[in-house]
């Protein structure tokens, strides 16, 4: 089994190192790395560049946003199984894709996801906040629940049946890909019951109050347009599911 990583990269020199080293050193998988450079300015193409022909696949030209970036990666993509691992974040440690190949292995599983540390950007020791996803039941995106989205492999099928990420959603086309997937098209989930990813805090969907009100409007915006009647309250309920995550560290 193929795993292909994505990463979508502009001006992010001091972190690409950290998280192409990370994807390096998965132990027991047949990978495959893209790297979609959106034509960085800041040394970002040099660090690429030192890691040779371990980049399975590089793409540096101008793009319209992070989501445009992740469809070029998703349109390169070979793997039997895709993934993505952003430019700030790393793989928690060297197993990580055996452990998702190991439960992509069963054949009825459509896709995987994991727990998430959120880490500061100064200490990576340093969690301030933890991510548990818990056991998969679908009903749960009514109550605000998604899972962490850099955690998230799918076959690469599902992307041929369903379709790439709506670059029209600023802020949440991982969420409506997320829906779309799971809740209008019904795939089958595992939970991996431990983390895979540790982010730097400071995410764009969370970056500022407005872009967290533009977050909301999205949100609902991505169960109507996939003829989803959107949740009650969606609102409050997503970032209330939140909360719990700042006391497990």
């Amino acid at each position: 089994m193929k795993v292909s990583v994505i990463t979508a990269v502009y001006n992010r020199h001091e972190t690409i190192g950290d998280a192409l080293r990370s994807v390096f050193s998965q132990q027991n998988v047949d990978l495959e790395t893209i790297v979609v450079d959106g034509d960085s300015t800041d040394g970002t193409s040099g660090v690429i560049s030192q890691f040779g022909n371990q980049v399975s696949c590089s793409i540096r030209e101008p793009d319209t946003g992070i989501y445009n970036a992740l469809n070029k990666g998703l349109r390169a993509a070979t793997g039997d199984v895709v993934g993505f691992l952003h430019a700030d974040d790393w793989m928690a440690d060297e197993n990580v894709l055996a452990d998702v190949a190991s439960v992509m292995a069963d054949r009825k599983v459509d896709g995987v996801y994991a727990d998430l540390d959120y880490v500061d950007a100064n200490d990576r020791d340093r969690v301030h906040r933890r991510w548990v996803s818990g056991a998969y039941d679908v009903r749960k995106f009514r109550r605000g629940w998604m899972p962490p989205h850099p955690t998230v492999y799918f076959r690469r099928g599902l992307y041929e049946r369903f379709g790439l990420f709506n670059e029209d959603l600023r802020t949440a086309a991982d969420y409506e890909l997320l829906v779309r997937m799971m809740v209008r098209h019904g795939a089958k989930m595992a939970y991996l019951p431990r983390v895979t990813v540790k982010m730097r805090v400071g995410g764009a969907s969370n970056a500022s109050l407005a872009n967290r009100l533009n977050a909301n409007r999205d949100d609902r915006q991505a169960w109507l347009i996939n003829g989803l009647k959107p949740p009650v309250g969606l609102r409050f309920t997503k970032p209330l599911r939140k909360l719990p995550q700042f006391l497990r560290r």
